[in-house]
């Protein structure tokens, strides 16, 4: 089992993002700002569920893993920490998944 997190993608993707645009893929996904980021993570998405329709493992994994990054990237842009994301999985998991889904909806 890998000891990579998502914390250690957190701080990787902080670290990238203060280089200089030509030197890394994630300072310049942020140097192009936030919708270009968006769009991104969305096209990475659509890849995803591709890839999971498809039941291809392999792409399914690297597309995951695409997808986690640039949603990474589009939360430090957004300056949003990693803990918030966790603490709101966290507050939902304290019922059941469709007592939550029913109280976004009153």
């Amino acid at each position: 089992m890998s000891e990579f997190s998502l914390s250690d993608l957190e701080h990787i993707v902080a670290t990238r993002a203060q280089a200089a645009p030509e030197e890394s893929w994630t300072a310049k996904l942020v140097a192009a700002g936030q919708t270009k980021a968006a769009k991104k993570l969305g096209e990475e998405a659509v890849e995803t569920v591709i890839a999971a329709i498809a039941e291809d493992r392999k792409d399914l994994v690297a597309e995951s893993a695409d997808l986690l990054y640039h949603l990474m990237v589009v939360l430090n842009i957004a300056g949003i920490p990693l803990k918030d994301v966790l603490d709101e999985l966290q507050r939902r998991t304290a019922q059941s998944g469709l007592q939550e889904k029913a109280s976004r909806q009153s």
